[in-house]
């Protein structure tokens, strides 16, 4: 192994340096942890500089070990993106693994989904930002290959200071070959009860629709605010992804989103946009699950209207504004006058009302 890491000296922290900054993996600086291991923030010199880090120390009695390592190391050390985690370094010393990533303050999104600080704009971000990540990992640009993730969940998306979303953890992550339309890799299924896509996990083919299944289990558990299944005694006693499509289907998501007293509740249009998309990422066939580079351009377009429309005075009746337009139009909804009016214009036979973003009127 010393020879592979070899590529990756400037990559390499001497132990020394990271038992320093963590006060010997002191229990005060441990932040998380999971089937890797556990996760230690602490100060420390890498290549890029000096900076507060996130440091993860494998534990090989929990699964993973030295593939998982390896793999973490070439994959986030030649894929760089805004909504990647970034890598920072690494120690292979004696017994110890160790990968250091960059430090995302906010801790993991599974902690916030049931949070009130988390406005509905702030959860169309976070999701729209994992979705550029997978979207970059599943269609790369130049010569590099396809990564299929394979264990995309809340537990997996980190936060930053400013709530910027970014993917972690590609232990489990598979390459596939890049710019092809499809790829399918033969492989044991992995990943996470409840996220994990149902073709894969019976057929162990995977593909990048595998992903996108995953990601659209997190956008409803943003949606819903809870995580997608109830644990007890080490098993799963409760999941509810079933649950979320039978009452999407139903139009009943308005009984099971999340509400809070301080969020301000969640429009109706956009409620059916956010939730349109994720329940197709659930549909029971690949072939008909959208790419992340579309999840990506509609929930851009989704974010563009939310964001307008918690902007535009709430005092503008549109249910009187509805009735007064010419059905004509087909603009007959407050909805739909919502939607025409973020466009900027909305016209009435010879009338014209216009949307003015400057003194956030209607003139």
């Amino acid at each position: 192994m010393d020879a592979f890491l070899q590529q990756f000296q400037h990559l390499r922290i001497q132990l020394e340096e990271i038992t320093s900054a963590t006060n010997n993996f002191d229990d005060q600086n441990y932040i998380g942890g999971g089937g890797f291991g556990k996760v230690y923030k602490g100060e420390l010199t890498h290549y890029k500089g000096r900076s507060m880090a996130a440091i993860k120390r494998l534990d090989p009695r929990h699964g993973q070990g030295t593939p998982e390592f390896l793999k973490e190391i070439t994959m986030l050390s030649r894929y760089n993106h805004a909504n990647l985690i970034s890598l920072l370094g690494f120690c292979y010393q004696g017994d110890e693994m160790i990968l250091v990533y960059e430090y995302a303050s906010h801790g993991s999104l599974d902690h916030y989904l049931n949070s009130p600080h988390l406005t509905w704009t702030q959860r169309l971000k976070i999701c729209l930002n994992v979705a550029k990540g997978l979207s970059y990992l599943h269609d790369p640009r130049e010569t590099h290959q396809r990564i299929i993730h394979c264990d995309m969940k809340s537990a997996n998306i980190l936060l930053d200071e400013q709530w910027n979303a970014k993917v972690s953890d590609f232990g489990l992550s598979v390459l596939a070959p890049a710019n092809e339309q499809h790829s399918l890799v033969v492989t044991a299924a992995v990943g996470t009860h409840g996220y994990c896509d149902p073709q894969y996990a019976m057929t162990h083919t995977l593909t990048k629709e595998s992903d996108v299944y995953s990601f659209g289990v997190v956008m409803f558990e943003v949606l819903c605010g809870t995580l997608c299944s109830i644990y007890g005694n080490g098993r799963v006693k409760k999941n509810f992804v079933p649950t979320w499509i039978e009452s999407y289907k139903l139009k009943k998501l308005n009984d099971i989103i999340f509400k809070h007293p301080t969020i301000q509740p969640m429009d109706q249009s956009f409620l059916e946009k956010f939730s349109y998309i994720a329940y197709r990422c659930l549909k029971e066939s690949r072939e008909d699950r959208p790419s992340m580079a579309e999840i990506v351009t509609e929930l851009e377009t989704a974010l563009d209207s939310h964001e307008f429309s918690e902007w535009i005075n709430p005092l503008i009746d549109y249910e009187e504004m509805a009735k007064t337009t010419d059905n004509a139009l087909n603009h007959n909804s407050k909805d739909k006058v919502r939607e025409l009016l973020s466009k900027g214009v909305l016209l009435k036979g010879s009338k014209t009302v216009i949307s003015c973003y400057v003194c956030n009127q209607m003139i």
